[in-house]
């Protein structure tokens, strides 16, 4: 049987695909999937992934010792532990603890992809383990690009191309999006921090003066975590 690796490049063109038939791969590099992967690599016992801010505060009231994280346009938003920068995921924060999570697109995009196979986490920080991952599953992949705003982005779509790279020579059918983010990942691959540099979403990142939040993001190999969606928690894959 022909496996699919097709590229969904921004949450907003998920129904056109049959998620229930794939393997999803969801990104956000800047910065959700990222600090997921880094805070699950540290140890978290589970994150839980929410659409809304409303939805995190809720978990207040659950009685259990959860942090909660909520991020809206690049900034904390008030009254919460921490957002999604990667730096409040260090071990001494996150390890033993479950995180409540809402983040303006990498949550969206994860809670319109939840009826797939399986749901997994990319990022730079784990590419390697994940795409061997992949390599053994024998499924169709859909990679999930969050972008901004159900808008396209360049560094999602660059990344889905760095995974198309890897997964490429491993019998798997391309769509277009996949073609396309596979030739955008050759033209950044030799310096990604430089080609990234452009992108409009570092820009916000930038005025907000989180620059090294993105230097951070575009570590690659630095964990082998893969968080995966079990039930409505994100944990590491046995």
């Amino acid at each position: 049987m022909t496996k699919c690796l097709d590229v969904c490049l921004t949450p907003a063109l998920i129904p056109l695909y049959k998620v229930e038939d794939y393997i999803v791969v969801v990104i956000d590099i800047f910065r959700a999937t990222s600090s997921i992967t880094y805070g699950i690599g540290n140890g978290a016992e589970a994150i839980i992934p929410v659409a809304e801010v409303a939805e995190c505060a809720a978990y207040r009231e659950k009685g259990e010792d959860y942090l909660l994280a909520a991020e809206r346009n690049g900034e904390v938003v008030d009254g919460f532990d921490f957002g999604n920068s990667p730096f409040s995921y260090t071990a001494e924060k996150v390890a033993g603890k479950t995180i409540v999570l809402t983040t303006t697109n990498g949550t969206h995009a994860l809670h319109l992809a939840r009826s797939a196979k399986r749901v997994v986490i990319g990022s730079f920080f784990n590419l390697t383990a994940l795409c061997n991952w992949l390599k053994g599953q024998h499924e169709n992949i859909l990679l999930v690009c969050s972008g901004w705003k159900n808008n396209f982005n360049l560094e999602d779509t660059l990344f889905a191309g760095a995974i198309v790279e890897q997964l490429k020579t491993e019998g798997y059918t391309l769509d277009d999006p996949a073609i396309a983010a596979n030739d955008l990942f050759q033209l950044g691959k030799h310096d990604i921090s430089q080609y990234l540099s452009k992108t409009s979403h570092g820009e916000r990142l930038k005025k907000l003066g989180i620059e090294k939040d993105i230097a951070f993001c575009l570590q690659i190999d630095i964990t082998t975590a893969i968080p995966v969606l079990e039930g409505e928690k994100l944990v590491n894959l046995a």
